[in-house]
C-alpha cells in the first residue's frame, strides 16, 4: 500500500533530515516495521488528531496525570505533553537493548556492593580512589554494611539514544529514584482507548504488568516471607507525586510520608488508626539527604527519624539503598565499561558516548578548545539543566561556561553532540520529525526483570536534543514488537 505522507505525495510534509537516523522512514520509505502507522498517518486527517489529543489532555488531567515545575511563576502544575505517535522498536532491537540493560545493571550492583566493601576495583587501579571516595554521594555509613542479595539499585532507569549510525549508545544510568514509570503505563492506556484498531494491527509486547514485577522485586528485597511494603514519598508538592500515589495504589500498598512512620527500637512502623503497623520495606523516593534528620540534613521535615538505625541493624529494606548515587554520577559513567569487563568478564552490549572527565587535564584542554561543538554537563546534575549544548548556545553562554570549567573542572564531564534519532511527532506545524531518547526500567531482585519498551521522551522543540519533562520536551507509547 502507497504511503502519501511519506512518498511522493507527502500529504503531511513529513520530511526527516537525512543526517539523523529516523525511527520509521528509510530513504524515503516507511520500515517495515513502521508500515500500519504510516499507512495509518496517511489517512488520518490532522484535525482527527487535533481532536484525539485534545481528548487525552482531558483525560490526563482529569486523572490528574500532571507534574510539578519548581520555580515556574505560572504555575507549578502541568501535563507532560503526550504524543500520540508511537515510537515502534522490532523484537530483534529490544532483546540486544534489554541484554544490555540487564548487564550494566548487574555491573552497577557489584560495583556499589564492591565499594562499601573490599573496594577491589579501586585498588586495580580501575578507578581513582578519589572519584569514589570523595564524591558526594558516597556514603561512608554504608561501608561493610551487606544487604540483601547484595542488591543496591532495585530499580534503575538506563537512557538510550541511537546515533546516526542507528547504534544505541547509553546516556546516563539513573539509579537513585528514577522516575517515568507511570507514564509509560498511563501512555500506553491511553494509546489503546484513542487507537484501538491501529494498537490491533501490531503484536505489542505488554506493560501493565510492571506493578506486579515491581512489588515481586521489593518483595524479594526481603528476607521475610510476605513483607510489608510502603511507597515513601516527599509529599504532594514533589514532581513526580503522581507517579508514587500511582505505584503505590497499583501494587496495593501504601503511600507514605515521613510524618506517617515512627522508628521504635530500631523497627520502622507506619501510623494506623488501629495502632502501628512494622513495616519491612521502603520503595523510598526521596534522596539520601532527606530520609533521615538525625543522620543526614538535620532540618528536613520529609524523612524519618532513626531509618538509619533501623536499616544499619538490618530491620528495614530501602529501596534503593542508600548511597547508590555515587554509581550515577556522571563522572563515575565513563567507567562502566571497565566495571563489566572487572566483575561480569563480559565485554559491554551497549556502548557509552565518548566522555571528557574536565578533571583530567588534557581532556580539560581538549574540551575548551573544542566547546562549541561539544556537550558539557554537571557531574551530579539532572534533569537538562546545568547544561551547555555547544552547536546551539550562544557566544556568550559558551563564554560563562568556559569560565566555569576553568574554576571548577571536577564538576563537569564533556561529550560529542550527538545525531539522536527522530521519530513522527504531532506538533502545532502538522506532523514532523523530533528528537527522542529511550528510558528502560531495570528491576534487580533474585532476578533481573524488565518490562518490553520503557518511556520514550521527546523534544517537542525543534532542533532541540533536550528531552526531559522540565525543559519541555513530552513523552510517546512505545511498542516493542513480538516476533
Amino acid at each position: 500500500m502507497a504511503c502519501r505522507n511519506i512518498g511522493i505525495d507527502n500529504k503531511h510534509g513529513y520530511f526527516p533530515n537525512p543526517s539523523h537516523y529516523d525511527e520509521m522512514v528509510h530513504l524515503g520509505l516507511p520500515r517495515t516495521h513502521y508500515q500500519h502507522v504510516a499507512n495509518w498517518l496517511d489517512e488520518m486527517p490532522l484535525e482527527s488528531l487535533l481532536s484525539k489529543r485534545q481528548q487525552a489532555e482531558t483525560r490526563f488531567r482529569q486523572e490528574g496525570i500532571t507534574f510539578t515545575v519548581y520555580g515556574d511563576n505560572a504555575g507549578t502544575e502541568r501535563l507532560i505533553p503526550f504524543d500520540m505517535i508511537p515510537r515502534i522498536i522490532p523484537a530483534s532491537e529490544w532483546a540486544v537493548m534489554a541484554k544490555g540493560c540487564e548487564q550494566r545493571v548487574q555491573a552497577l550492583n557489584a560495583f556499589l556492593h564492591d565499594i562499601y566493601h573490599e573496594q577491589k576495583i579501586i585498588k586495580a587501579g580501575i578507578i581513582p580512589a578519589e572519584q569514589v571516595l570523595a564524591n558526594e554521594h558516597y556514603q561512608a555509613l554504608m561501608q561493610g554494611l551487606t544487604l540483601p542479595h547484595n542488591i543496591y539499585a532495585h530499580i534503575a532507569g538506563i537512557d538510550l539514544v541511537r546515533h546516526s549510525d542507528g547504534t544505541y549508545y547509553v546516556l546516563e544510568d539513573n539509579l537513585r529514584t528514577p522516575s517515568g514509570v507511570s507514564y509509560m503505563l498511563e501512555n500506553r492506556k491511553m494509546t489503546e482507548r484513542l487507537f484501538p484498531d491501529l494498537v490491533a494491527k501490531h503484536k505489542v509486547l505488554p506493560v501493565s504488568h510492571y506493578p506486579d514485577y515491581l512489588k515481586t522485586t521489593l518483595n524479594e528485597a526481603s528476607l521475610i516471607q510476605g513483607a510489608t511494603i510502603a511507597v515513601l514519598t516527599p509529599g504532594r508538592f514533589n514532581s513526580a507525586f503522581f507517579e508514587h500515589a500511582f505505584l503505590a495504589r497499583s501494587m496495593g500498598v501504601n503511600l507514605v510520608s515521613g510524618s506517617d512512620l515512627v522508628v521504635k527500637d530500631e523497627v520502622v512502623y507506619m501510623k494506623t488508626i488501629t495502632g502501628l503497623q512494622k513495616i519491612d520495606v521502603l520503595y523510598r523516593r526521596l534522596d539520601d539527604a532527606f530520609i533521615d534528620p538525625q543522620v543526614f540534613n538535620p532540618s528536613s521535615m520529609l524523612g524519618v527519624s532513626g531509618l538509619m538505625s533501623a536499616y544499619k541493624a538490618g530491620n528495614i529494606i530501602l529501596a534503593n539503598a542508600v548511597g547508590t548515587g555515587v554509581a550515577d554520577d556522571k563522572s563515575i559513567y565513563p567507567y562502566v565499561p571497565d566495571m563489566i569487563r572487572f566483575y561480569l568478564s563480559e565485554e559491554p552490549i551497549l556502548q557509552n558516548v565518548p566522555t571528557w572527565q574536565c578533571r583530567k587535564p588534557d581532556h580539560l584542554s581538549h574540551v575548551l578548545a573544542n566547546l562549541p561543538e561539544l556537550v558539557v554537563k554537571e557531574a551530579q546534575g539532572s534533569g537538562g539543566y546545568g547544561m551547555l549544548i555547544g552547536p546551539t548556545a550562544t557566544k556568550s553562554e559558551i563564554e560563562d561556561f568556559r569560565a566555569k570549567l576553568i574554576a571548577h573542572p571536577e564538576a563537569y564531564i564533556a561529550q560529542p553532540t550527538l545525531a539522536l534519532s527522530t521519530c513522527p511527532t504531532f506538533v502545532a506545524a502538522g506532523i514532523a520529525p523530533r528528537h527522542i531518547d529511550l528510558r528502560p526500567f531495570v528491576l534487580s531482585g533474585k532476578e533481573v526483570r524488565l518490562v518490553a519498551g520503557g518511556l520514550t521522551r521527546v523534544a517537542l522543540k525543534a532542533g532541540s536534543l533536550v528531552v526531559n519533562s522540565s525543559q519541555g520536551g513530552g513523552t510517546k507509547d512505545t511498542w516493542v514488537l513480538a516476533e
